[in-house]
């Protein structure tokens, strides 16, 4: 039985820039039809429909039919997570002699401070709740996972974070997912996508429809300093 990990396929989706492109545009978690992918990728609507086959049979994509028209998603938090990752890999890994300088784009203190990765909060904002919750002793490093303490537990069921369905999911619990932005991790896992529900669902952030980057509302920053000092 061969146990390597199948890096060499995964690569090969990976390796063509529409595909990429398109795996990106999803990695906020929504769900978009394949004319506005084509868009993004800048494509023919015969050549998006030829890649975007290509990224479900590979499990990087799940599809649905809505009426004439099929959507696509990321197939699962473990691709977003990949995206992300490898997105934080090229910002950091860097050709010695590249063939050509091209100028760097600013990017917006929005995106910087806090956005979305996948189904939970990233950006400069999100490590900081981390490294709270750390300090605080609400979370032990295990490697790359974090357990939950028993001050933790008291904490987190008292902001009415739902631990038990987060145990549940199949999903890993908790892990820390290296920002893209800030090099540092934020929290990950179906806990971090517990939080972020919490976030939304007490008005302490609102989300963009089709953007990544999240609004912290007033009630939201008063709450981040008072439970994290955030």
């Amino acid at each position: 039985m061969d146990d390597r990990p199948g890096i060499p396929r995964i690569a090969h989706l990976l390796a063509d820039p529409a595909r990429a492109t398109m795996l990106w545009a999803l990695v906020d978690g929504t769900l978009r039809p394949a004319g506005e992918l084509a868009y993004a990728a800048n494509i023919s609507a015969q050549s998006a429909s030829a890649h975007l086959a290509k990224l479900v049979e590979g499990g990087f994509l799940s599809s649905e039919a809505q009426g004439r028209h099929r959507y696509f998603r990321i197939a699962s938090p473990e691709v977003a997570d990949a995206m992300e990752s490898f997105a934080s890999l090229s910002a950091a890994v860097r050709p010695r002699s590249p063939r050509s300088v091209l100028p760097s784009r600013s990017v917006p203190v929005q995106f910087l401070t806090a956005r979305t990765c996948y189904d939970h909060l990233a950006g400069e904002t999100a490590v900081k709740i981390l490294e709270a919750m750390l300090k605080a002793r609400w979370l032990a490093a295990d490697g790359r996972d974090y357990a939950v303490t028993r001050l933790g537990e008291k904490r987190l069921a008292a902001l009415e974070v739902d631990l038990a369905a987060a145990r549940e999911s199949r999903r890993t619990f908790a892990r820390a997912c290296v920002d893209l932005t800030q090099r540092r991790p934020h929290l990950g896992g179906a806990l971090g996508a517990a939080l972020l529900d919490l976030y939304v669902s007490k008005l302490w952030i609102q989300r963009a429809r089709r953007s990544r980057v999240v609004s912290i509302t007033p009630k939201g920053r008063e709450a981040f300093r008072g439970f994290f000092g955030a």
